[in-house]
């Protein structure tokens, strides 16, 4: 072997000494909530296993974040039953929660080798919020006294138009009246939309860190149109095959975060502007704050 050859297979040793591989990539959606989560999962796998560990957070929608899960570029990330049963699996909606799981779980393993974890301990169902002032003046408690009460003027995030648990069944199922086009938005700007009297109705998400601190009402799902939204860690079966312990160190975090726990965390992102990273660390300490009322 030549001086150059040599000189290249040393620095190439060197790197691949200073440069270890992470042993797993976790990831998540474009969200505050999801964010939150993939930092959670990525510090538990840290402390637990002694592992490196690679973030690929805030993604971007559903189905760009699935299919970086099914293609391998993450080995992990959190999702929602009632999400991957209708946006990704394409199934009708189901009520029951358990039914919906051991669907999910099902399909997921066959269609995609990907494994469902017992769910964290919250239903992230979606919530259509209006103002508080709104609903003591005209006594609007569920979506079916909305219905009956007035036009809305609906703000709605990007995907929610696109679901089929989303904004055109919502209103089929209610016969809600829209005094002009739903307004599609970046998900930060719903709450903002609302207090600013741009819109009268959002659809927002149950664990919604705003909605503790804001005057809104959450209506009431009366007919039950949305399925249940169960968060559960979902990871790639090569990834648990290939990582050991992977699978037990994040079953410890099942039923471990209620809803008012990830209300708590979401607020103190979107609300108190504080980083994920922080938040995240401070909830697996068990440090997390309760929210000012």
């Amino acid at each position: 072997m030549d001086r150059t050859k040599t000189i290249a297979c040393l620095m190439a040793l060197c790197c691949g000494s200073c440069q270890k591989p992470a042993a797993v990539v976790v990831g998540s959606k474009n969200l505050t909530e999801q964010v939150l989560l993939g930092e959670i999962l990525a510090q538990q796998i840290e402390r637990r296993l002694h592992v490196t560990v690679a973030r690929q957070l805030d993604l971007g929608g559903t189905l760009l974040t699935h299919q970086a899960l099914v293609k391998g570029d993450i080995d992990l990330y959190p999702e929602y039953t009632g999400t991957a049963l209708t946006a990704v699996l394409k199934q009708h909606p189901m009520d029951d929660p358990a039914a919906v799981f051991d669907a999910v779980r099902a399909l997921y393993r066959n269609q995609f080798q990907v494994d469902w974890l017992a769910p964290l301990g919250f239903n992230n169902t979606f919530a259509m919020v209006i103002r508080g002032e709104d609903a003591r003046a005209k006594h609007i408690t569920t979506l079916s006294e909305a219905a009956a009460a007035q036009p809305w003027r609906m703000g709605v995030g990007y995907e929610f138009v696109e679901r089929p648990d989303g904004l055109d069944g919502l209103i089929k199922a209610y016969g809600l009246h829209m005094a002009e086009a739903p307004v599609s938005m970046d998900l930060g700007l719903l709450y903002t939309a609302l207090s600013g009297r741009k819109v009268d109705m959002i659809a927002g998400s149950a664990t919604d860190g705003q909605i503790a601190k804001l005057d809104v009402r959450v209506l009431a799902d009366d007919r039950h149109y949305f399925p249940p939204y169960q968060c559960a860690v979902v990871v790639r079966e090569a990834a648990e095959a290939r990582v050991p312990g992977l699978r037990a160190a994040l079953e410890e975090l099942s039923g471990k975060i209620s809803d008012e726990a990830m209300r708590k965390l979401n607020y103190a992102v979107d609300v108190e502007h504080r980083s994920a990273r922080k938040v995240a660390e401070e909830f697996l300490n068990g440090q997390l704050a309760v929210i000012p009322r």
